[in-house]
C-alpha cells in the first residue's frame, strides 16, 4: 500500500479548473529541451512513433495522476502541440488539467525521470503520485 492510500479513501472526480475556457484558448503543453532530447532518442531507439501522449486519470488520494506514453498515431480528437521538434498529443478530457504544463526530464542523484511542471496543480499527495486542481 502506498503512503497516500488509505483503505476507506474515496476519490472525488475532478472538474476542470475554474479558469478553463475550452480548447480554443488552451495554453500549449510544452517540453523542455532535455525532455525533447530524451524522447527523440527513445523514439529513434524504438524505431517508430510520432511523439508522446500525455493525459490524466482519476487515481491516488489527491484525485488525479499523470499518464505518459509514446504515441504511434494520433487520434482524431487529439490536440497536438509541437515542442522542440516533438509532437505532444493530449486528449480533450485531459487538456484542461494539462494546459500550460511543461514536461521536463531531470536527473536528481541516482534518480532520473520526467517531471511535470503544471501551473494548474493546487495540491499534491505527500508521495508525489497524485494531484488536484
Amino acid at each position: 500500500m502506498s503512503a497516500c492510500t488509505t483503505p476507506d479513501a474515496t476519490v472525488t472526480p475532478q472538474v476542470p479548473p475554474a479558469t478553463w475556457q475550452g480548447s480554443e484558448s488552451a495554453s500549449p503543453v510544452t517540453l523542455s529541451a532535455r525532455a525533447a532530447d530524451h524522447i527523440a532518442k527513445y523514439i529513434a531507439k524504438r524505431g517508430k512513433g510520432i511523439g508522446i501522449r500525455l493525459g490524466v486519470k482519476t487515481s491516488g488520494c489527491s484525485g488525479m495522476a499523470y499518464k505518459l506514453e509514446f504515441a504511434d498515431a494520433a487520434e482524431p480528437e487529439d490536440h497536438i502541440f509541437d515542442s522542440n521538434g516533438i509532437k505532444v498529443l493530449v486528449d480533450p478530457r485531459s487538456l484542461p488539467y494539462l494546459a500550460g504544463t511543461e514536461l521536463d526530464y531531470a536527473r536528481e542523484g541516482l534518480n532520473e525521470g520526467f517531471k511535470f511542471n503544471n501551473p494548474n496543480v493546487k495540491d499534491a499527495c505527500g508521495c508525489g503520485e497524485s494531484f488536484n486542481t
